[in-house]
């Protein structure tokens, strides 16, 4: 199991992938925000039609954090460190599990602190072109709001909007742990809000969420893979090698300034 991003380069990451099919043994990246419970929520109402065809999918991960970061290795220019990588990588998987890879990919790569002293890429925005879908993926660290946008969905039947990150990473923070009574559950003042066409009218309503799986979800997973049952495995590994060389395309796009074909 390797934290995600994974690799600094697609070539290394293929060349893990193969090497773990030569020598027979399992491979899979952490990446636990698909068992987010607003994501599994939202990839519930994406794939039963509530929404119809999605035409625009927006994720983000925005915060204000204008000062320069504590000098930990995530400030500190190395291979597979940067926005794309860190929270890139979280926010474009979660598309990808969803939609499969764009066609085209635009990226817009840099620093929005005005004290940069490592110069270290702070934030991005990555555009994923699909056929008749544009998905944004954004985070970035001057954002000055309350109520910072999580998820912005729009489709031919509704729109569904959510603001806040998921609990479990403050609930683990603050000591509630997986089996703990309300772990993994929202309170309902940053549940998602649906609005749908019905008769003509538009219909908004909270959003109940589903059922959390919570990230105990992936080791669950990962037991049954290393019990033998290999569809298991929770994260693809050639799935999440793909997922580097989009950050390596999304910062050729930005250094470039133009939009490149995947």
């Amino acid at each position: 199991m390797v934290e995600k991003p994974f690799t600094p380069t697609f070539e290394e990451a293929d060349e893990l992938v193969k090497l773990a099919e030569k020598h027979d043994v399992l491979l899979t990246v952490y990446q636990n925000r698909r068992w987010d419970v607003d994501f599994l929520t939202l990839r519930k109402h994406i794939e039963d039609g509530t929404l119809g065809r999605i035409v625009e999918f927006e994720t983000h991960f925005d915060r204000y954090r204008p000062d320069p970061p504590p000098m930990t290795w995530k400030a500190v220019p190395n291979p597979g460190t940067g926005a794309a990588y860190d929270l890139g990588t979280h926010l474009m998987d979660q598309v990808v599990h969803l939609f499969g890879l764009p066609k085209r990919i635009t990226g817009f790569i840099g620093s929005q602190r005005a004290s940069n002293p490592t110069g270290l890429e702070d934030s991005c925005t990555i555009l994923l072109h699909y056929e008749g879908m544009l998905a944004t993926v954004k985070a970035g660290v001057v954002s000055a709001e309350v109520n910072q946008l999580r998820y912005w969905v729009r489709g031919e039947k509704g729109n569904w909007k959510k603001y806040h990150l998921d609990p479990q990473e403050d609930q683990l923070k603050r000591g509630i742990k997986p089996g703990d009574e309300g772990y993994g559950i929202e309170s309902e003042d940053k549940s998602a809000v649906l609005e749908v066409l019905k008769d003509g009218k538009f219909a908004r309503s909270t959003v109940q969420q589903v059922e959390p799986a919570t990230y105990v979800e992936f080791y669950r997973k990962l037991a049954k893979a290393l019990k033998g049952d290999v569809n298991e495995l929770p994260v693809d590994p050639a799935e999440a090698a793909q997922l580097i060389r989009l950050v390596e395309l999304a910062r050729q796009s930005s250094k470039e300034g133009k939009t490149l074909e995947v």
